[in-house]
C-alpha cells in the first residue's frame, strides 16, 4: 500500500524525531537522499552545470546541502537565491565552501544564463507548507526553467502545487523527478498536481507516522488480497448475483458494457433488467434476463442502475429501495433522489466523471477537476454514500472521512473513450455482490480497469468491449508469477 499524509502530520513526524536527533541531522539525510537522486539522473556528476532555485524554507536548505555534495564531486554549482536575507545559513555556508556560487534572483540576466546552459534544475523554491500559488519573481524563474533544455528534479513536491489537495493556482514547477522525504504528499498522487510531479522516488528519512494515512493507493499485492475466489463449495449463488438495471432505446449498449464488465467481477451470475434484453442476450447468452423490472428480476446481492438509462426514474427508484447493496452511475446519477439516497441503510456507491460531480454540488466542472479531493469528500458527505470520482487519478471517498481516501492511477488517456465508465460499473457492481465493501469494491474495481485500459490499449486507441476482455488479463497480472491465481 503506497500512502500519502497531511502536512500537519508530516510536521508533527519531523517536529518528534529533530527532538531526538542532533540538530540539522535530519536535514542532512534529506540532502543525501536529494544528491544520490540528482546523480543518478544526471549520471555524470563530474563537470555536469547544476542550478538550485532556492527559496527561504527548508527545501531550500536541503537544496543547498544536496548542491554542496555534488560540488565536492566535481559539479559545478550555482544557486540562485530568491530571498538572500532569509536562506538557510548552514545550507548556504556548505555550498560556499564546497565552491559553489550565487547570484540573486534579482539579477535576472545572471539568473536566466545559468538556467538556460544548466544540465539540471534543482526546484527549492516553496516546501509543503505552500499554498495560492507562486510569487511573481518565483514564476518569472518557472518561466525560464520551463525554457531550458535542463532536467527538473523538485525537492518534497514541486513549487506551486498544494501538498494537501494537489491543487494548482498559476504557475507551478514541472519536474522529471521529484524526490519526496518521509512519506508522500496527497498532491504527489493527485491530479492535476501529479502531472508536474514526474516521478517519484521517496527518500526514508525515519519518521514515524501514524497508521491510519490520509490518502492511500492500493498496489497489486493489496488487490490480490481484496479479490473475491470461490471454495470448493461455491455454486453460482453463493458467489454472488449482481443485478444490471440499465440501457435504454437509445443506449443499448450501455447495457451491454455494464453486463460485460459484470460477467468479469467475480459474481457468480448477473441478471439484468432493461429494454436491452435482445442485445444482452445475443452477446452474452449466459445472463439471465427479467422483463419484469427490478423488483422482479429475482435475489441478488447487488444492484447496478443508471448506465445509458435515459429517463428510466421508476427503475432507479426501485433499485434504491432494495436492501441490498446499490452502485449508482450515469443518468441514474441524475435520476436518484437525494433524500432517497442519504436515508438508505444498505450501502451505496456513486460513481460520476467530474461533470456529473459538479452537477450533485451545484458547481462548475472547472471548480471539480481543480479540487479533486475536496470534490470527492464533500459528496460523500453529502449524499452519505461510498463515492468513486472518476477521471486520470481516480478517487474513492467513504462519507465520514474517517477512512483514508483511496486513489488509483493505473489507467491510460486511451480509457476516455464511450462505455468505458458502463464497464467499470458492471465490474464494481459484481464486486459488492462478492461481498466487498463500497470502498474496496470501488477502488479494486478502478485498479483492474486501468489496468485492462492499458492492456486493451497498448498505446493506442481503443474501445470499452476492448477494456471489458482485457479485464481477465488484469485479474491474472496482479498476482506474482509464483503465486495461483486462486
Amino acid at each position: 500500500m503506497r500512502t500519502a499524509y497531511s502536512v500537519e502530520t508530516v510536521r508533527a513526524a519531523e517536529r518528534e524525531l529533530m527532538a531526538r536527533l542532533p540538530e540539522g541531522a535530519l536535514m542532512q539525510r534529506a540532502a543525501a537522499g536529494l544528491a544520490a537522486a540528482c546523480a543518478d539522473l544526471l549520471g555524470r556528476v563530474y563537470g555536469s552545470r547544476v542550478v538550485l532555485l532556492i527559496g527561504s524554507g527548508d527545501n531550500g536548505g536541503d537544496a543547498l546541502y544536496a548542491g554542496a555534495r555534488l560540488a565536492r564531486r566535481g559539479a559545478g554549482v550555482a544557486a540562485v537565491l530568491l530571498a538572500p536575507e532569509r536562506t538557510h545559513g548552514g545550507g548556504l555556508a556548505a555550498l560556499r565552501r564546497a565552491g559553489g556560487s550565487v547570484v540573486a534572483a534579482d539579477s535576472p540576466l545572471a539568473a536566466e544564463e545559468l538556467i538556460l546552459r544548466a544540465d539540471l534544475v534543482v526546484d527549492g523554491i516553496v516546501g509543503i507548507g505552500g499554498k495560492g500559488g507562486l510569487r511573481p519573481e518565483a514564476a518569472a524563474l518557472v518561466e525560464l526553467v520551463e525554457r531550458s533544455r535542463a532536467a527538473v528534479v523538485a525537492v518534497d513536491l514541486p513549487s506551486g502545487i498544494e501538498a494537501d489537495s494537489g491543487e494548482v493556482r498559476g504557475a507551478a514547477v514541472r519536474a522529471d523527478l521529484t524526490v519526496t522525504f518521509g512519506t508522500h504528499k496527497p498532491g504527489l498522487l493527485i491530479d492535476p498536481a501529479r502531472e508536474y510531479a514526474g516521478s517519484v522516488r521517496l527518500v526514508d528519512i525515519g519518521l514515524e507516522l501514524p497508521e491510519e494515512a490520509g490518502l492511500e493507493a492500493l498496489q497489486d499485492v493489496d488487490v490480490a488480497r481484496l479479490l473475491p475466489a470461490p471454495s470448493a463449495e461455491s455454486d453460482k449463488y453463493r458467489r454472488g448475483v449482481v443485478g444490471i438495471a440499465a440501457g435504454s432505446a437509445r443506449y443499448p449498449g450501455a447495457a451491454v458494457l455494464a453486463v460485460a464488465g459484470a460477467l468479469r467481477g467475480g459474481a457468480g451470475a448477473v441478471r439484468y433488467v432493461g429494454p436491452a434484453g435482445d442485445e444482452v442476450l445475443a452477446r452474452f447468452p449466459e445472463t439471465l434476463v427479467s422483463d419484469g423490472g427490478p423488483r422482479k428480476a429475482g435475489r441478488v446481492q447487488a444492484w447496478v442502475v443508471g448506465p445509458g438509462a435515459g429517463d428510466d426514474a421508476d427503475a432507479v427508484a426501485e433499485v434504491l429501495a432494495e436492501e441490498v447493496p446499490v452502485l449508482v452511475d450515469a443518468d441514474g446519477l441524475r435520476l436518484a433522489d437525494r433524500d432517497v439516497v442519504r436515508g438508505r441503510t444498505a450501502p451505496t456507491l456513486m460513481t460520476p466523471h467530474a461533470g456529473e460531480a459538479a452537477a450533485l454540488l451545484g458547481v462548475r466542472r472547472e471548480e471539480v477537476e481543480a479540487g479533486r479531493l475536496t470534490a470527492v469528500r464533500e459528496l460523500a458527505a453529502a449524499y452519505r454514500a461510498t463515492v468513486l470520482l472518476k477521471g486520470s487519478t481516480t478517487l474513492v471517498a467513504e462519507p465520514g472521512g474517517e477512512t483514508a481516501v483511496r486513489v488509483n492511477a493505473t489507467g491510460t488517456p486511451w480509457l476516455a473513450t464511450a462505455g468505458s465508465g458502463d464497464v467499470l460499473s458492471g465490474l464494481a457492481g459484481s464486486l459488492l455482490a462478492s461481498g466487498l465493501d463500497g470502498r474496496d469494491a470501488g477502488s479494486v474495481a478502478a485498479y483492474l480497469h486501468g489496468l485492462a485500459g492499458r492492456f486493451a490499449a497498448e498505446g493506442a486507441p481503443t474501445v470499452a468491449h476492448e477494456v471489458a476482455a482485457g479485464l481477465r488479463s488484469a485479474w491474472r497480472g496482479v498476482f506474482p508469477p509464483t503465486h495461483p491465481t486462486r
